[in-house]
């Protein structure tokens, strides 16, 4: 029988793809939605609003649960300097990927663990250039993948993929939500056994 030895973990999230990620390094985790609004302020860069919002949300939640290591995450894809987010429908998607192909998008993936006033925050930068594709093939990406709850429309561990012509990123996750190779040292440094041991 194993036996955890962690201390209690929550993600401060509602994204099903950061709930997979996190579960991949196999810890006991608690999910709870952190209720915070994603506006962006005025003149705020996408860096900043990512790095905010990731904040925001952990406190949201580690509020509630002062005994508890929260993570807070948010990513905001940048074209050019301004910000791309969640298109929610098929024709905001399109108007997304056509703005997009054929540029390089910087998606700032932000991360936040928090317990209590000891809080770290960072942000994990991932270059993505897309193929500059007929809207034929835009058209069919979309139909097939229904990408529409994605910021950017193109999700890279899908069919997503093949909308793109190179990635660079310290952190092969981050582009996906939740950059796991800070994550796991943050966590490390918290006090988490990762592996956790049987």
């Amino acid at each position: 029988m194993s036996i955890s030895t962690n201390p209690p973990l929550i993600l401060a999230s509602t994204s099903v793809y950061r709930r997979e990620l996190l579960g991949r390094l196999r810890i006991p985790f608690e999910v709870i939605s952190p209720k915070v609004d994603e506006t962006p302020l005025t003149g705020e860069s996408t860096l900043d609003l990512a790095l905010r919002l990731a904040h925001a949300k952990a406190a949201a939640v580690a509020k509630q649960h002062p005994d508890a290591w929260v993570i807070g995450s948010d990513q905001v894809a940048d074209l050019c300097g301004a910000a791309i987010g969640k298109p929610g429908n098929f024709e905001r998607a399109m108007a997304q990927l056509q703005l997009m192909r054929g540029q390089t998008v910087i998606f700032q993936t932000a991360l936040c663990l928090m317990k209590g006033d000891t809080q770290t925050t960072l942000c994990i930068p991932t270059e993505v250039t897309f193929r500059k594709l007929s809207d034929d093939a835009l058209e069919s990406y979309l139909l097939a993948e229904e990408p529409y709850d994605c910021a950017g429309s193109a999700k890279s561990e899908g069919l997503g993929i093949s909308l793109l012509e190179a990635i660079k990123s310290d952190d092969p996750t981050a582009l996906i939500g939740l950059p796991l190779i800070a994550l796991t040292g943050l966590l490390r440094d918290a006090g988490f056994v990762i592996p956790a041991k049987k």
